[in-house]
């Protein structure tokens, strides 16, 4: 069975950092872009950032550039956010997310998902 597992969620306060992390079992990770996306109360769910099979290349949204760093460890079949200078809207459940499909930054390209880790951010 093919599952993705997130960690490293919780409660931290604006101008802070936080480190998430997503192991996947049940494929071959290295044949997988990963990618982040999020969504807060309300909202609808939204591309954060996504890395290729050997981390040579990344993708971020506006909102999130010169602030979350993504990447992977193969060998660990883990890919990782690093989110730094956190503000509250940041808030919101992070999913972690496998495709094959290259290019594109939607959801319903992506085959594997996690079961989300709650990141909150008080002002």
């Amino acid at each position: 069975q093919v599952q993705l597992v997130e960690s490293g969620g919780g409660l931290v306060q604006a101008g802070g950092s936080l480190r998430l992390s997503c192991t996947a079992s049940g494929l071959t990770f290295s044949g997988y872009i990963m990618g982040w996306f999020r969504r807060a109360p309300g909202k609808e769910r939204v591309f954060v950032a996504s890395i290729s099979y050997t981390g040579s290349s990344t993708s971020y949204t506006d909102s999130v550039k010169g602030r979350f760093t993504i990447s992977r460890d193969n060998a660990k079949n883990t890919v990782y956010l690093r989110m730094n200078s956190l503000k509250p809207e940041d808030t919101a459940v992070y999913y972690c997310a496998a495709t094959r499909s290259s290019g594109s930054h939607q959801g319903s390209e992506y085959d594997y998902w996690g079961q989300g880790t709650q990141v909150t951010v008080s002002s």
